[in-house]
């Protein structure tokens, strides 16, 4: 298997969960700051031109953090990343769905990319306003979820290493976390997991 990861970005994540269930698979390094995402050769196997991309063995490419993601913990259940009751799994990925889809993409994302949006200089900065805002209440949301738990969840799951690579944005974005968060932020730091994907 071959995960399609740039460096800073979210694939990390992926690379935590494949790290926590000891999956064998190749890195392949995407420099989208180069624009190693744009060229023919990665548009061919991945038409999105972003990442994640993770390859199957048979050849399949998963895009989107939250279906590789899925992916993983359907096919190593031993790790349980995904919870067994139906109920829970559901508020896992709904969890998950809202760090990825509104933090990251409405958060995230408008803050530190608006030219992506608008060429207009005000536009731009209500845009950065507007995932400065985003991100304040989410992250003010996930510490009052989190309390003082461990994980999200019992045990580590996949709404953890979506958290991580979110967490890891702190200096970034320039919002501060809550005191819950960072000290969650400095647990996951220490996870073996979380060590051999930085290495």
């Amino acid at each position: 298997m071959r995960l399609f990861h740039s460096p800073g970005s979210c694939s990390i994540g992926i690379r935590v969960l494949l790290e926590h269930v000891r999956a064998p698979y190749e890195l392949v390094t995407i420099e989208t700051a180069k624009g190693d995402h744009r060229k023919p050769e990665y548009l061919a196997l991945n038409p999105k031109g972003k990442v994640p991309a993770f390859e199957l063995d048979d050849g399949n490419m998963l895009t989107e953090f939250p279906v590789i993601a899925q992916w993983i913990a359907r096919n190593f259940p031993a790790a349980r990343l995904l919870p067994g009751d139906q109920l829970k799994e559901l508020r896992t990925l709904e969890l998950l769905e809202y760090i990825v889809s509104s933090l990251h993409m409405r958060g995230a994302v408008f803050l530190l990319r608006p030219e992506k949006f608008s060429a207009d200089a005000s536009a731009q900065e209500d845009l950065r306003q507007h995932g400065r805002e985003v991100l304040t209440e989410g992250f003010t949301m996930l510490a009052k979820r989190l309390g003082d738990s461990e994980f999200f969840f019992d045990g580590f799951t996949v709404v953890d290493a979506a958290a991580f690579y979110l967490l890891n944005w702190k200096d970034r974005v320039g919002v501060a976390l809550p005191a819950e968060l960072e000290a969650y932020h400095q647990r996951l730091l220490k996870l073996p997991a979380v060590q051999r994907a930085l290495a």
